[in-house]
């Protein structure tokens, strides 16, 4: 997270009328590595129990336990970390991703997975709290929003075609195969970012203080509990989609579906980088509103494969622009208070966000071992109902209208 008092000590060459590409791009495929490690054993989860000898909802752990690594020390590293010089922190963070995911790739232990997992979440925490301050750093002050869409582009990237392609991988080279691509991917980035992405001095003052005092900003509240119950629906059916689909006798389509998923949500990140300034409030409720809608016809109507693939459209339609609209609600809430409240409000969206990840990968697992994958959307559905009340009622401060 920046403050503005780390904006005023950018460099002017740093901060020209044009947005640099470059190093931008460079931070996309950061976040595009960072999303992609949380999110690929959803696609791959029948081989990786096999692979593991666990079963599928054991397997399916190793997305909480990457969330939890995230949540339980996002805060306090990125604050014991503040002074550090930012390309030296992203350059800890990637490598972190590459060792992590060379020793998911390598482990026939389901113990030590899952510690490899944990490790690739406490880099994940770290990152998500610098790459969206380090875009904006980087771009003119008129440039800064477009400059974090670029950034975040490579969410709805990871999604539209790195989770297909790593289930295609895995299901014809071995799921392992897949985090090893990972890592070699991750040890390119390491090299593309020492070339072209510029260094900025940290900042000498904790945010601790701030983090306690957003939480009475009005508005600052009701972003965060639309965060935590909107990512844990979506988790509880995401983490486990694999599962489901297999339920459904579409085991062999996971990667198309995922495929349909991801470019719905390439689609969905245009047009929230595109309107998100004039349009924060209609947005938000579209996301809300397709999201359950997609959830509705899984749980209504999967017996048609054709539904399905219409519902994994609405579902990424809406889900995409989701995290930007979450992060830009929060900022602009805690901006009330000051730059710092609202860095702290989106340090703490961050946490809420794998706090939310964790408890869907467990209550998932639960209700996938209990009860089927045929309660996952249906549970997905009934926490949604809380999450469309509260963006409806947050009309003046969480989720204002222009």
């Amino acid at each position: 997270m920046v403050t503005t008092q780390e904006a005023t000590n950018t460099t002017p060459a740093a901060r020209s009328r044009r947005l640099p590409m470059s190093p931008l791009l460079a931070l996309a495929t950061a976040v595009f590595i960072t999303s992609l490690t949380e999110t690929l054993p959803a696609g791959l989860l029948p081989a990786m129990s096999a692979g593991l000898g666990v079963g599928e909802s054991a397997a399916g752990q190793t997305v909480t336990i990457y969330a939890l690594g995230t949540a339980l020390t996002a805060a306090p590293l990125t604050a014991a970390t503040a002074a550090w010089r930012r390309k030296r922190l992203l350059l800890t963070t990637v490598v972190g991703f590459a060792v992590a995911n060379g020793v998911t790739a390598i482990s026939s232990d389901y113990a030590l997975t899952m510690v490899a997992r944990f490790a690739a979440g406490v880099a994940a925490g770290l990152a998500w709290a610098l790459l969206a301050g380090y875009a904006r750093r980087m771009a003119p002050p008129e440039l800064e929003g477009r400059a974090i869409a670029v950034a975040m582009a490579g969410i709805p990237v990871a999604l539209s075609l790195g989770v297909p392609a790593g289930t295609f991988l895995g299901s014809a080279l071995g799921w392992r195969t897949a985090f090893w691509t990972m890592t070699a991917l991750t040890v390119v980035l390491v090299g593309w970012i020492a070339a072209s992405v510029p260094d900025f001095p940290g900042r000498r003052r904790a945010a601790g203080t701030a983090r306690q005092r957003v939480l009475g900003v009005p508005g600052v509240g009701p972003v965060l509990f639309v965060t935590l119950v909107y990512v844990l629906a979506h988790t509880v059916l995401y983490a486990y989609v694999a599962a489901y689909l297999d339920g459904l006798g579409m085991g062999g389509s996971t990667d198309a579906v995922l495929l349909v998923f991801g470019a719905a949500s390439l689609l969905s990140i245009a047009i929230v980088g595109a309107r998100i300034h004039r349009h924060l409030r209609l947005l938000s409720l579209a996301s809300v509103l397709l999201v359950a809608v997609a959830t509705a016809v899984l749980a209504l109507l999967s017996d048609s494969h054709v539904l399905v693939y219409a519902a994994a459209a609405l579902w990424g339609l809406g889900w995409g622009g989701a995290p930007t609209l979450l992060q830009t609600a929060a900022g602009q809430a805690g901006a009330k208070a000051g730059e710092e409240a609202a860095d702290a409000a989106q340090a703490l969206l961050v946490t809420l966000w794998n706090v939310a990840m964790a408890a869907g990968g467990i209550a998932g697992g639960l209700l996938l071992h209990r009860f089927g994958a045929s309660a996952l959307p249906w549970t997905a559905l009934a926490l949604l109902a809380p999450v469309l009340a509260a963006v409806i009622t947050s009309r003046r401060h969480a989720f204002p209208a222009r």
